[in-house]
């Protein structure tokens, strides 16, 4: 029977492409860079997916993703701006200042608290993940939190998830779940390590990697079901 669950943030909980854009738009506004338009929005999203999927891979360090995708995409953008530090220090910030929802999300797991034990597991900045949580009020219903630049590891990286055991106790591999939208990093993860994994995959992306998955949804609240007829 599922006992635990573990939570991924950004693209399940909660929408990082809002918080994306809104944290990139402040960020020109207070470096004086002009407009940032929805296309090179769309742009850097692609640029960012990039160094992260990079990071997955242990190809590149979190602290390469978090200069180097700027480099890249002021200049595509022929922007001439080399404070990149400054950027994305400021980025990190603005990236905590709202809480944008995936759907259902804040009523799911707050009905299921109490319930079962829930963990929040990201590889997220400490600074952005922690305001995202501070501001959301998911640090009040999650029973601990777990961002990958406090445990030195990434996901999927088995070392991310024995330091999660480690924290929290023994547990049997039936017993736990994680939930997140991202094959390479949250379901690759779960196989790495032999937990139940559930696919939230609202916009039916193709499994082209053939990553097991044990369960899929569309929607958060449809957790609820399964975990009832487990």
């Amino acid at each position: 029977m599922i006992k635990i669950l573990l939570w991924d943030v950004d693209g399940t909980l909660l929408d990082f492409g809002k918080s994306e854009v809104y944290g990139i738009r402040k960020c020109f506004e207070k470096f004086g860079l002009g407009e940032c338009t929805d296309e090179m929005l769309a742009r850097y999203s692609k640029i960012n997916h990039k160094y992260w999927r990079m990071l997955e891979l242990g190809e590149i360090t979190k602290q390469q993703v978090l200069t180097e995708r700027f480099v890249e995409f002021f200049k595509s953008e022929n922007i001439d701006f080399n404070r990149i530090g400054e950027f994305n220090d400021e980025y990190q910030i603005r990236l905590g200042d709202k809480a944008f929802f995936c759907d259902n999300a804040f009523e799911t797991i707050n009905s299921l608290k109490g319930k079962y034990k829930q963990y929040a597991v990201t590889n997220g900045t400490y600074i952005a993940q922690q305001r995202k949580l501070t501001q959301s009020g998911l640090i009040n219903i999650f029973d601990d939190v777990f961002i990958s630049d406090k445990i030195g590891f990434e996901k999927p990286n088995v070392k991310f998830f024995n330091a999660v055991q480690q924290k929290i106790g023994k547990f049997n591999k039936d017993e736990v779940m994680i939930i997140g939208d991202s094959l390479s990093s949250d379901m690759q993860g779960g196989n790495n390590v032999g937990i139940l994994c559930c696919w939230y995959n609202p916009h039916n992306a193709d499994n082209k990697n053939n990553i097991k998955i044990d369960y899929e949804i569309k929607d958060i609240s449809e957790i609820t079901h399964i975990l009832e007829n487990n």
